[in-house]
């Protein structure tokens, strides 16, 4: 006889309710798995995104139990050992229907802080030859690797008081700008990001670093663009 999982899915947009599954247990079956038999074998009404699978896209973003996470990349052994799984769409997001949300305001948070590269030197340059030990190029690094899957978005209890909040993937951009010696607007972005929204209302809980699948904190950023804005301000340039 196959073991099942007894699955709870949210069904509707802001206002709705969770519907029960029962859904046949798999080895080393993922959440998405489980989300897409649902959708393809029980109820195709279901709305759910993904593209890739492997962990690249980030569009598959829910919360699960819970926690935001990648569902390509959870598996059901992990987060579900006793068999009960509930699915619901990202938290601190518009819903659109069902698991899908809006990330429009999480994409204009970027633009807010001035989350764009702004080159400092004509297109028909020679390329910028950067030292890859130099301290601000490894600052960099460490944030880049962001792809906007918007897991920190929504595990950031601050974007759940403050809605006009930039948040941690808007301010871990500006980050990584920050520290890039190509880039042109650095007064211009900081000074997007230290107003009452930006990088001094985060309370620093931590809870973007530990659920950020690729592994990044946006924290430490945050931090640092907190640093470079008091030595601005102290400087007359803020």
């Amino acid at each position: 006889m196959t073991e099942s999982l007894s699955v709870s899915v949210w069904r509707g947009g802001a206002v709705g309710a969770f519907r029960e599954y029962s859904v046949p247990r798999r080895a080393s079956q993922t959440v998405l798995d489980v989300v897409t038999h649902i959708q393809r074998r029980i109820d195709p009404t279901l709305a759910y995104r993904f593209a890739c699978r492997v962990g690249m896209c980030g569009s598959c973003a829910m919360t699960v139990n819970g926690v935001a996470r990648w569902t390509c990349r959870t598996h059901v052994a992990r987060v579900a050992p006793h068999g009960r799984l509930e699915i619901a769409p990202l938290a601190n997001l518009p819903v659109i229907r069902d698991l899908v949300c809006d990330l429009d305001v999480f994409f204009e948070k970027w633009q807010r802080a001035r989350g764009r590269f702004e080159p400092s030197a004509p297109a028909s340059t020679d390329f910028a030859r950067i030292a890859p030990d130099s301290g601000e190029r490894r600052a960099a690094e460490a944030g880049i690797e962001c792809i906007g899957c918007a897991v920190c978005y929504a595990s950031c209890d601050v974007v759940a008081w403050n809605p006009a909040y930039l948040g941690p993937a808007a301010l871990n951009r500006a980050w990584t700008l920050m520290n890039d010696a190509r880039d042109a607007a650095h007064g211009a972005r900081l000074r997007a990001v230290a107003g009452d929204a930006g990088c001094h209302a985060c309370h620093t809980q931590l809870s973007c670093t530990e659920r950020c699948p690729k592994g990044i904190s946006p924290t430490a950023g945050i931090a640092g663009l907190k640093r470079m804005s008091v030595r601005a301000l102290i400087r007359g340039a803020l």
